[in-house]
């Protein structure tokens, strides 16, 4: 990560001052990595709460309902400040998640590869009537910036907001072993005395803020809360103490690379940094899905893969 940070900040840079390091070369790099590692825990602690290895925000609706909360807050009262903006997008993320939720509740059957399909049926339909009120109101253009994840108009004063969401995720790893035991189901985690109730309200708040804080500073990272705790998983396991620093760093190392590669592709034009990412999640998405799929459907014949992608399985 710090080898791709050091790349990123002195990436397209011609004559390299004081004032153009720290008014821009600097915060946004520090974006970069803020946004990153709080994007790709709230991914994990979805995928715990759910107990399924297929979702996050990007793909359960809350990035969705986010933006629906954003223009609404746009066609009333535009003049709001940004922490303001913050809020309301968080406000609508938490909406959104609570939505599905309750919608995955209702699901007869806890397949690994339904609920996810469930998920993004679900976010497209807030997607679509946030696309219809948007038009209606002429307001497609500042949908666009909010759903592509852009990086360009990162200056000092206008990134801070970020360390708001850095808390958030250091929240998450304090009450990891809280989540871990979560993704043991609801009658195990109350049968070892743990409140599920508070850590699912927790841990639904963290998604909130950080997805809410994202939409409005930097926009929506497709993907990244699934590929980062998914890698992580497959190497050390579903112990969320041990797994967040690494799905943090994994998480910061892999929206820096999407970053340099989108400056790189047309340079000295800049491509959004969602389109990389969108085309590297989504690869990853399809890979886990369909190896998920052959692995449950293998005969019992022969040499079978063990399916992964339900958190609690019995091992």
């Amino acid at each position: 990560m710090a080898a791709l940070a050091t790349i990123s900040l002195f990436i397209g840079v011609a004559e390299l001052d004081s004032f153009i390091l720290f008014a821009s070369r600097i915060p946004r790099t520090v974006a970069l990595v803020l946004a990153g590692a709080a994007f790709a825990i709230t991914g994990l602690i979805m995928q715990l709460l759910v107990r399924n290895r297929f979702v996050e925000p990007g793909t359960t609706g809350a990035t969705d309902a986010a933006s629906l909360a954003l223009l609404a807050v746009l066609l009333l009262t535009p003049g709001l400040e940004l922490w303001a903006k913050a809020i309301f997008a968080a406000i609508g993320a938490l909406v959104g998640v609570c939505g599905f939720l309750l919608l995955a509740r209702r699901i007869p059957a806890r397949s690994s590869v339904l609920v996810p399909i469930v998920g993004i049926l679900y976010a497209g339909v807030i997607g679509a009537v946030t696309m219809f009120i948007a038009y209606r109101g002429e307001m497609l253009q500042e949908l666009l910036s909010w759903g592509v994840g852009d990086f360009s108009g990162i200056l000092r004063g206008r990134y801070e907001i970020l360390y708001f969401a850095a808390v958030a995720a250091l929240i998450a790893w304090i009450a990891a072993d809280r989540f871990t035991l979560a993704g043991l189901g609801d009658d195990t985690a109350r049968g070892l005395g743990l409140d599920t109730r508070a850590v699912m309200g927790l841990g639904v708040t963290i998604i909130a803020v950080v997805t809410g804080i994202l939409m409005v500073v930097t926009g929506a990272l497709p993907f990244l809360g699934l590929i980062a705790p998914n890698i992580v998983s497959r190497l050390i396991g579903d112990n969320m103490r041990r797994a967040v620093p690494l799905v943090a760093l994994l998480g910061a190392s892999i929206v820096l690379l999407c970053d340099i590669i989108g400056r790189l592709v047309r340079f000295p034009f800049e491509l959004p940094i969602s389109l990389v990412m969108g085309v590297l999640g989504g690869a990853v998405f399809l890979w886990l899905l369909l190896g998920t799929a052959t692995a449950v459907d293998a005969p019992p014949s022969g040499r079978r893969r063990r399916p992964t992608a339900v958190i609690g399985e019995t091992r």
